[in-house]
């Protein structure tokens, strides 16, 4: 299987998991308009990259896809969540997501937030859920735990939200100002790439791998963090919006300081190029094993959405 058919059918899979998650146990009870929202936000689109990342680096370790899939969904509900809140008016104020409207613009602000609050708290739900097929299993509770305290970091204030805080203090506060290129490379790292990385390290987690083998995919997931973030700085310099399913240009019409609008486009594709090269070194010490993660980091490069 090439790699375009391995990240469809990942496509597909975590498409008919998150559908059959959302009419599943786990939502009964709870508001059909919520669920709705919740809905709105995580069918139909994207890429799938991150679950494809922690799916692919199991198969590193011969750990099974079905294994591997609560942490694959977990990364996809945070993800989801991410952008409902990332979306709304009082942080980027985007109507448009993958091609339709965003979740506060579909329904209204106040139901956006508490989807984006649902995916969250289904993430470590499902994590949790998990572990009890895991104990069966011989695998016991403390590789969840890890997976659990991983996915909190990665996603919490050391993180996700604490890259957004930082990306909005230097757009609503102007602190600081100008941002340099130290300041962006560090919120960026928190904002985009602390989740990719985690991504990265699952499998090795998943498969109580050595600290040397976590150690080199934590690497990898840091510089395909870095070169995903590049590549969606110069689409939103140089993409479609129909291709890119979003607005375009916005950066640059509200003056906000990137990496590239820092260090300029060709400068930019040369830091885009070493950081995958770099994401391709971390991976040496598994040989052939990872070839479809090495073609990843192309893909994370050469993406058009």
């Amino acid at each position: 299987m090439n790699f375009a058919d391995s990240l469809g059918h990942t496509e597909e899979l975590v498409e008919e998991e998150l559908a059959r998650l959302l009419e599943s146990e786990f939502v009964t009870g709870a508001s059909e308009r919520l669920v709705a929202a919740m809905r709105h936000a995580i069918l139909g689109g994207g890429k799938r990259l991150r679950p494809f990342l922690v799916l692919e680096s199991a198969h590193l370790f011969e750990v099974s896809r079905e294994r591997a899939l609560p942490t694959a969904i977990a990364v996809e509900l945070i993800h989801g969540y991410s952008l409902v809140h990332d979306d709304l008016p009082s942080m980027d104020n985007d109507e448009v997501r993958r091609g339709r409207p965003t979740v506060w613009s579909e329904f209204d602000d106040w139901t956006a937030i508490l989807a984006g609050d649902g995916l969250q708290a289904l993430a470590f739900e499902i994590l949790v859920a998990s572990s009890k097929d895991d104990a069966h299993s011989g695998h016991g509770h403390g590789v969840r735990s890890s997976l659990v305290a991983g996915l909190a970091e990665a996603s919490g204030v050391r993180g996700m939200v604490g890259g957004q805080a930082l990306d909005l203090e230097a757009d609503k506060l102007g602190t600081p100002s100008p941002p340099d290129s130290a300041y962006i490379c560090r919120l960026q790292a928190m904002k985009t790439g602390a989740l990719i990385r985690f991504s990265c390290e699952a499998g090795a987690i998943l498969a109580q791998a050595g600290q040397g083998e976590q150690s080199a995919l934590r690497a990898f997931g840091t510089k395909i963090g870095l070169a995903f973030q590049i590549a969606d700085d110069l689409l939103d310099v140089e993409g479609n919006e129909a291709t890119v399913g979003k607005a375009v240009a916005k950066d640059a019409a509200a003056g906000k300081a990137t990496l590239v609008s820092l260090i300029g486009l060709e400068e930019a594709r040369g830091e885009l190029s070493r950081a995958v090269q770099e994401a391709k070194l971390a991976l040496a010490p598994f040989g052939g094993r990872a070839e479809t993660l090495l073609q990843a980091a192309d893909f994370v490069a050469e993406r058009d959405r």
